[in-house]
């Protein structure tokens, strides 16, 4: 009788081979670092409406607005590219990119193009 694999996700953990366990705790590592990134998102955004900054207050709230949003996209795309790396090991097959890095770059873009339109209106 065979043991099938309970651990969740099944979609990922009932594929393929066990790969090296180090593989698995450096993805692992990877997207405990993409949702410390939101979380710093988070605070940021917090932090913008919570000090009395020298911009404009549609600026700060169009910041911390950016930075929410991010932090709300980043855990999912770490998930899902989490998921696709652990698939991709257990079949051998080449790790896929990551949707999380244009995110994080798209964010970053905006705060600062908004900070320094802000700082040429204030």
């Amino acid at each position: 009788m065979s043991n099938p694999d309970k651990r969740f996700p099944r979609a990922v953990y009932g594929r393929g081979e066990e790969p090296d366990p180090r593989f698995s705790l450096a993805n692992e590592r990877t997207f405990l670092a993409w949702t410390r990134t939101a979380l710093a998102f988070i605070a940021g955004g917090v932090a913008l409406r919570a000090f009395e900054l020298d911009l404009p207050d549609r600026v700060t709230g169009a910041v911390s607005v950016v930075m929410l949003i991010a932090a709300l996209v980043l855990p999912v795309a770490a998930w899902l590219h989490w998921a696709r790396c652990e698939r991709a090991m257990r079949e051998g097959t080449p790790l896929p990119g990551s949707f999380a890095l244009p995110v994080l770059i798209l964010a970053v873009l905006v705060i600062a193009g908004i900070l320094l339109y802000g700082e040429t209106r204030a």
